[in-house]
């Protein structure tokens, strides 16, 4: 299969659906479903990749249904290198935060913009960082909510199983405010426009992307944890490793060469860098 003609599949799988089919692992037993230049693969002929849907910009479902974004096109640096096909398996996040897709031979890595944290760093194998971001506020246009210290009484809506949720957490009793959690971001951000919440925390990235298309929201501030996205894999597994190490030589050359920043202008419009949108 040469690059030229290579079709990268998007193909969304229910993770219900997928174990009601297949059984407890995608290969079944201890067999290796397929290998690609010296790396085991759950599933023959393609990067088997799990992930939460949605988390625009990084992933997400375009206008055709296909599963696109800055992170979809990091790791198809990955599965072009090894000449396969990306197979994107929807699934929890708390399940990819566990390690339990890989455990259960679910899926080869990992993606949703995952800040790394010493907690994910021991339970799970981590690509090298990939994307410097921190925590934002969201907040309907026609309000005057500066900070979190303006909350107090309100409610503050956090996806589960995030930094954002452990960022508010951690000062919820400092500012009075009710945190909402929410399953996914997307439930989140709308909750800002119905009302339903009076403030999102998020990641910056995600956040900005959203305010730009809701003129009714904006940004009012961020908080710089400093953290940095990595790509989950299997903990203490010789083959999980020489696949995030390969990814790893791969992000390195992206950047050297130009090729991180063009994908990074495709998804966030400027350089890395350049401002506070990324």
């Amino acid at each position: 299969m040469t690059s030229s003609a290579r079709r990268v599949r998007r193909l969304i799988v229910a993770a219900t659906a997928l174990f009601a089919v297949l059984g407890v692992s995608a290969c079944g037993g201890d067999d290796d479903c397929g290998s690609a230049k010296g790396i085991d693969l759950v599933g023959e002929g393609k990067l088997s990749v799990c992930t939460h849907l949605p988390y625009k910009p990084f992933e997400f479902r375009d206008d055709s249904g296909d599963v696109v974004g800055f992170d979809v096109d990091m790791l198809d640096l990955l599965a072009k290198d090894l000449d396969v096909d990306i197979e994107v398996v929807d699934t929890a996040w708390a399940q990819i935060m566990s390690g339990a897709v890989f455990a259960s031979q679910k899926c080869d890595v990992g993606m949703g913009a995952m800040s790394i944290t010493p907690e994910r760093d021991k339970a799970l194998l981590i690509s090298d960082p990939y994307f410097d971001a921190t925590q934002a506020l969201l907040v309907p246009s026609d309000k005057a909510y500066g900070d979190l210290s303006d909350l107090e009484g309100k409610k503050l809506g956090v996806q589960t199983d995030t930094t954002g949720q452990e960022y508010a957490e951690a000062h919820a009793d400092e500012f009075g405010y009710e945190m909402i959690v929410f399953d996914d971001s997307l439930s989140e951000l709308n909750a800002v426009k119905t009302g339903k919440v009076d403030a999102a925390i998020n990641d910056n990235g995600p956040l900005y992307d959203f305010s730009k298309q809701n003129s009714d929201t904006e940004i009012t501030a961020e908080f710089d944890t400093g953290e940095q996205y990595g790509f989950p894999a299997k903990p203490d597994d010789e083959n999980a490793k020489k696949l995030i190490d390969r990814l790893n030589e791969l992000l390195a050359k992206a950047k050297k060469d130009g090729t991180y920043d063009k994908i990074y202008k495709k998804w966030f419009g400027t350089a890395p860098g350049a401002n506070s949108d990324g």
